[in-house]
């Protein structure tokens, strides 16, 4: 049974993704201990650790103890909407912390434990990962970088499979957060569903090694 590490476990897509791969051996990292507790009540066989992905200094003691990784998916993300002119250097600077450096660190650290088992790295990145649009380039830049990111990564390993999916709008609690921000209503039904994603990232990742779905876009039917 595969080892998989998911970041930002206790946010709408994570917790879902979770639950759908709970025939793996999770590992479940999130900085909400009590919500990771909740998961894992649910999940008897995983394991959770408790980290802030803005301290990326304590991620090599935190993972010292886990002998093995085959899957490292990247979920976890935070999300602020403003115009250039107007948004503060300081929400720049986070976004692109949480967003793209931990995750540069966080393979960098597992990367070892990846070679091993040939293992694979997949990254829940945004249609903002593709198109940038007023209000969004922060957040778009974030994303577009962490897309160069996991071509150099697949470009330095080819041991490893390395996968990116793009979704859409998707109804969680951070859509929701967007929605206020744009001043819209929040309406869930007209999203992409969480089980959804959760579904397809699970085909990503245990599709035969002989293929592999590099970058996936989801979307919402027109």
């Amino acid at each position: 049974m595969p080892t998989t590490l998911i970041t930002g476990a206790t946010g709408g897509i994570g917790t879902t993704l979770a639950r759908e791969l709970a025939h793996h051996h999770l590992i479940l990292l999130g900085r909400d201990a009590k919500k990771l507790k909740t998961l894992r009540q649910s999940l008897p066989d995983a394991m959770s650790l408790t980290l802030d992905l803005k301290r990326p200094e304590e991620f090599s003691e935190a993972l010292a103890s886990i002998p093995e990784i085959d899957n490292l998916v990247h979920n976890a993300g935070i999300v602020s909407l403003g115009s250039i002119e107007q948004m503060p250097l300081e929400q720049w600077r986070e976004m692109l912390e949480v967003n793209v450096l931990a995750a540069v660190e966080l393979t960098r650290v597992c990367l070892p434990r990846l070679r091993d088992s040939k293992g694979q790295v997949l990254f829940v990145n945004s249609g903002a990962g593709l198109t940038a649009n007023a209000n969004w380039g922060a957040y778009a830049s974030s994303k577009f970088a962490l897309r160069a990111f996991a071509d150099a990564l697949a470009a330095e390993e080819p041991s490893l499979r390395v996968q990116t999916i793009y979704p859409g709008r998707t109804a969680t609690t951070m859509q929701q957060h967007v929605r206020g921000m744009e001043q819209a209503a929040f309406e869930p039904e007209k999203y992409i569903q969480p089980e959804t994603l959760a579904k397809t990232i699970r085909c990503m990742l245990e599709l035969p090694r002989d293929a592999i779905l590099k970058d996936v876009t989801v979307n919402r039917p027109v």
